[in-house]
């Protein structure tokens, strides 16, 4: 199924999410322009979970979710477990900044966002789409993409 438009910002930042995901994973070989070394890897994160997923999780938080919300039990509950996974990766943020074992926890941070963007595109956008495709163009322009495509290097 084709992503509506309105839609296509979230997708946007998920696909710059998933290149943060597979840099802090363990043992992640080296890309193109990006960082290598533990700390550069850790700057980086800190860079991107607040100009990238900050405002991303804001853009789901406050203007998709209460678009689609209360009209269709399963996506309430998969808004709801989208939900929790936020808290969880702020924690796992966290827990990047005070753990002793740093590549361990940067780890568990990129195996969460990556969990947490595949639910996004393979179940709840796709069900948003199917309930609500004729609704979605109200949030034309209302949603946009956090990172311009062209400022990735991959």
């Amino acid at each position: 199924m084709k992503r509506h438009n309105a839609l296509i910002p979230l997708s946007h930042d998920h696909h710059h999410g998933l290149l943060l995901s597979q840099l802090l994973k363990k043992d992640a070989p080296k890309y193109k322009g990006l960082p290598d070394s533990t700390q550069g890897k850790i700057d980086y994160l800190d860079s991107a979970y607040k100009t990238e997923l900050i405002p991303h999780f804001k853009n789901e938080e406050e203007i998709l979710f209460p678009f689609v919300r209360g009209k269709d039990a399963n996506l309430d509950a998969l808004i709801d477990e989208v939900l929790e996974q936020h808290i969880r990766i702020e924690q796992l943020y966290a827990q990047v900044k005070t753990s002793g074992d740093k590549i361990l926890a940067m780890n568990d941070f990129a195996l969460l966002l990556d969990q947490h963007i595949r639910l996004e595109e393979r179940e709840v956008l796709p069900l948003i789409q199917e309930l609500f495709d004729d609704q979605l163009e109200e949030l034309n322009g209302k949603i946009v993409a956090v990172k311009s495509d062209d400022a990735c290097e991959t």
